[in-house]
């Protein structure tokens, strides 16, 4: 069968995301959808964000259980339910637990591929925008943590992770403190329609 599927790109800089109605009624049909296949990973662009906006989300994900920490990210691990896999922050009754904003960049970005909004040519500039935004998250957060390194920070280092947060936020303000051009090439909010051919259960691809 085909439906029409509503998207909404929103463009708020480094916290840009995409929502799509179809996820309230995910095709999968399993209670968990593209959340059962995929462990969300935090970076310093996200410390960022959560330290200036909402530092005990921050705080709570630091001191969960189930957790593997590195230089200069935090992977959340998903626990084994079935065949698949359940985010942690995933609820049976209304989806992910986290805001748009709180979710790092995959669960803020993704979109099933098979709506495949990409196709469609009056979309190029959102296919464009999304493009150079991954490419510019993974440039300031490779940046970010080659700096921190330099000055022997990590978040491994328990004792130290109150001056890794603080050295972190400097370097995030000053390396992005002139926003990239393509910011300002798609408008703050776009909502629009896309045709797919929706398929059920495991035919319908993530």
């Amino acid at each position: 069968m085909y439906k029409e599927v509503n998207i909404i790109f929103h463009n708020q800089g480094l916290r840009s995301y995409i929502e799509v109605d179809l996820c309230s009624a995910c095709p999968r049909r399993d209670n968990k959808g593209c959340c059962g296949y995929y462990s969300p990973v935090f970076y310093p662009s996200d410390f960022a964000y959560l330290l200036k906006n909402q530092p005990d989300l921050l705080e709570y994900i630091i001191n969960l259980d189930d957790i593997t920490v590195l230089d200069a990210s935090i992977t959340v691990n998903n626990t084994i339910e079935g065949n698949s896999y359940r985010c942690h922050f995933h609820s049976k009754e209304r989806g992910c637990r986290l805001s748009q904003q709180q979710r790092e960049s995959v669960c803020r970005h993704f979109v099933c591929p098979g709506i495949n909004w990409e196709k469609e040519a009056t979309l190029q500039h959102w296919k464009d925008f999304f493009i150079r935004l991954s490419d510019y998250e993974i440039m300031l957060n490779n940046s970010i943590t080659d700096e921190l390194k330099l000055r022997g920070l990590t978040l491994q280092d328990k004792n130290n992770r109150e001056l890794f947060f603080q050295e972190l936020l400097a370097i995030f303000k000053e390396k992005t403190c002139i926003p990239p051009e393509f910011f300002a090439s798609c408008p703050s909010r776009e909502e629009v329609k896309v045709i797919c051919e929706i398929k059920y259960g495991e035919d319908w691809p993530l």
